[in-house]
Formats: structure tokens, C-alpha cells, sequence
């Protein structure tokens, strides 16, 4: 494993993440580890939801497509 070392961080953001790794049950270092984890997969996710996107308009996009904005208000308008 690799070891990083963040230096000049504000000691107002320290103490809150101490408050945060305590009410989480965790140390410091723990919670600074969980916090750049779940960035790095919802970053992940975020990606593969633009990818998956992308494919399923492809698959649509020789068809002419109706703004949802329009047929919401005509729904609503009935």
C-alpha cells in the first residue's frame, strides 16, 4: 500500500473531519481513506452512467425524438 502525505490543510477542514470519523466510528486516516474512495467510485459510476447513456441514444438516433418538457405539459394541460 501507498502512503500520501497532504500537507497545509486548514485546520478548520481537520477538525471537521475528526468530528466526521468520530461520529462514523472511525479514525482520521480511516475516514480520509472511505471519503477519497467513495469520490473515486462515484466518479466511476458517473462515468459509466455517461457511457451507458450514450449507447442507449445511439440506438435512437435516426428517430425523431419529442422534447419530455412538451409532453408534460400536454399531460398536465388535460
Amino acid at each position: 500500500m501507498a502512503t500520501i502525505t497532504v500537507r497545509n490543510v486548514d485546520d478548520k477542514l481537520v477538525a471537521a473531519l475528526k468530528a466526521q470519523a468520530k461520529t462514523n466510528q472511525r479514525s482520521l486516516e480511516g475516514e480520509i481513506r472511505h471519503l477519497l474512495a467513495q469520490q473515486v467510485l462515484r466518479h466511476a459510476r458517473l462515468e459509466d452512467f455517461r457511457e451507458r447513456t450514450a449507447r442507449l441514444a445511439a440506438l435512437t438516433a435516426e428517430r425523431p425524438q419529442t422534447d419530455s418538457v412538451l409532453l408534460l405539459r400536454e399531460d398536465r394541460d388535460r
